[in-house]
C-alpha cells in the first residue's frame, strides 16, 4: 500500500505502517552512523542528554557527501543498517522510533522494534543523488569532528521508502522470500 507520512513517527502512526508499504516521508529526520550512535549511547550511559530530542524521531543511517554550490546536501544514500544494530535498541528505549537504512537487522533489533513500536524503512542503495533531492534543509547539530558521520537535522519532502520491518516484527525480506518459494 502507498502512504504519505508526515513526521514525527508517533506510536499510533507507526502502528498503521506494515511491511511492504511504500512510504513517502515528509518532516524532520536526523542523520547518524556508527560513530555517532556510539557517542550517543555512551552519553546516555553517563546520564547525559542527547543533542536532539529522540522522542518519536526517525534516524537516517547516512554519511552524506559535501554539498556542491547551490545544493542543500551532497549525495545521501543509505548506510548498511547492521552497523547500528548494537545501538538501535538503546536509541529506541529513549524514544527514537524510525530507522532508515539498507540491509537486514539482527533479531535483538526486531525485538526492540516490537517492544517500542519501531519501524525500519528501507532506502534504495546507490540512489544517493536522487534521495538528496528530497532533502530540503540540512543543519549540523553535533559531532562535527566526525565529518560525514556528524549528527545532522534534515527536513525531507516525499522521501521514497519501503517499510522493511514493521512494529509487529513482520519482515519484508522474510515475507518476500517465503512468497517466492511458495510459487
Amino acid at each position: 500500500m502507498e502512504k504519505h507520512v508526515t513526521l514525527p513517527l508517533t506510536e499510533e502512526l507507526a502502528k498503521t505502517l506494515h511491511a511492504g508499504d511504500t512510504v513517502y516521508l515528509t518532516g524532520t529526520i536526523y542523520t547518524s552512523r556508527d560513530a555517532g550512535h556510539k557517542r550517543m549511547c555512551e552519553a546516555l550511559a553517563r546520564g547525559e542528554k542527547l543533542p536532539f530530542d529522540p522522542t518519536d524521531a526517525t534516524i537516517y543511517y547516512v554519511g552524506p557527501t559535501p554539498a556542491k554550490p547551490g545544493q542543500v546536501i551532497g549525495s545521501a544514500g543509505p548506510t548498511t543498517s547492521g552497523r547500528m544494530d548494537a545501538y538501535a535498541p538503546t536509541m529506541m528505549s529513549v524514544g527514537a522510533r524510525g530507522m532508515i537504512g539498507k540491509g537486514a537487522r539482527l533479531p535483538e533489533v526486531v525485538e526492540a522494534m516490537k517492544k517500542y513500536s519501531g519501524v525500519y524503512f528501507g532506502a534504495i542503495g546507490g540512489a544517493g543523488a536522487l534521495l538528496a533531492k528530497c532533502i530540503k534543509s540540512a543543519e549540523l547539530i553535533a559531532y562535527e569532528d566526525l565529518g560525514a558521520e556528524a549528527l545532522r537535522k534534515l527536513y525531507v519532502e516525499e522521501m521514497p521508502l519501503v517499510v522493511i520491518i514493521d512494529c509487529e516484527g513482520n519482515n519484508l525480506y522474510e515475507l518476500g522470500r517465503k512468497k517466492y518459494l511458495e510459487q
